[in-house]
């Protein structure tokens, strides 16, 4: 069994060995890391999980923003990396971690937002019928850009807040 765990008290190093053995380390070239490219991550919306002492997995929320096109700024909260140790992998741990970081991000006004498969993502209530005018400052599916909560249906360029 694991336990979540506010990701500060992890170290630093740890989370990103964890992530480029979910994701490998050529992962910062990717179009997340240029949307929330000089962010911090949220600290009361970043979990890890722990088994045994070790880590197995985390997630990361950041703050960026949808810069639309009439000139309004609507800001949003982005959801991921979701990663888990791939040996234990489809055992629940990114799953509760999502549903951790969505109760918790209930709180705030900020509707959230991530790039993964909707097939998945689904699952948590995130659908792509807001984002088909968004845009990111890198190469994406638009199917895979996806919203939860009260998103803005408007054209606009997500980017760091």
């Amino acid at each position: 069994m694991f336990d979540l765990v506010p990701l500060a008290d992890v170290p630093p190093e740890g989370v990103e060995l964890l992530l480029d053995a979910a994701f490998g380390t050529d992962r910062h070239g990717r179009t997340a890391y240029r949307v929330r490219q000089g962010m911090g991550a949220i600290p009361g919306l970043s979990f890890a999980a722990i088994e045994d002492g070790a880590l197995v997995g985390s997630i990361q929320c950041w703050p960026v923003v949808l810069a639309c096109d009439d000139g309004g700024r609507v800001p949003l909260v982005m959801v991921g990396p979701v990663a888990v140790s791939p040996a234990r992998q489809n055992v629940g741990i990114g799953r509760a971690l999502m549903w951790k970081a969505i109760e918790v991000a209930k709180t705030g006004s900020e509707a959230l937002m991530l790039i993964g498969d909707p097939e998945y993502y689904a699952q948590f209530g995130f659908d792509a019928h807001a984002t088909s005018q968004w845009r990111l400052p890198g190469p994406f599916e638009q199917r895979r850009l996806l919203a939860h909560g009260n998103a803005p249906d408007r054209a606009g360029t997500v980017g760091p807040r």
